[in-house]
């Protein structure tokens, strides 16, 4: 008699391989990743208006160096101006060709409605007087002032 069928070994299976990965780690790595282009996009915009500030405050340095050596009251006011044009262009570009009145109206908005120094509405007509005459470092202290409360003010909302 038979002693029954004939079995060979049983053979296992080959371990199972790490790839490709199972869908849900694929959406694991996609949320990371999303995560991690948010934060990277967050900390870009945090530290965006610290960035125009640095760089507006070393322009005006800049401004005050050539007026040290040249003395040209114009031009460090035509400087200034461009200078606070630039930085209300960030927040409202229209206000670029604004003059006069609707400048200083502006200004004041973009600074949170808090009135520009008095010297810093005199630089329109300073810049186009010959014989003008400033007041550098006051000017200077209020442009920054101004361009700290303007150009900083999108931190707040961070």
């Amino acid at each position: 008699m038979p002693a029954g069928p004939h079995l060979r070994d049983i053979h296992l299976p080959p371990p199972a391989s790490w790839w490709p990965l199972a869908p849900g780690w694929w959406l694991l790595i996609g949320i990371a990743l999303l995560l991690l282009a948010w934060l990277v996009w967050r900390g870009y915009r945090r530290r965006l208006p610290r960035r125009r500030w640095r760089a507006a405050n070393r322009e005006l340095d800049a401004l005050q160096a050539a007026h040290a050596a040249e003395h040209d009251d114009a031009a460090f006011a035509a400087g200034v101006s461009q200078l606070l044009r630039r930085a209300a262009s960030l927040r409202h570009p229209a206000s670029v060709g604004l003059r006069g009145q609707t400048w200083h109206a502006a200004m004041r908005d973009l600074a949170g409605k808090k009135e520009p120094a008095p010297v810093l509405l005199t630089l329109e007509d300073a810049m186009y007087r010959p014989a003008a005459t400033l007041d550098a470092a006051e000017v200077a202290s209020a442009a920054r002032q101004w361009l700290r409360r303007v150009l900083m003010q999108g931190r707040r909302h961070a």
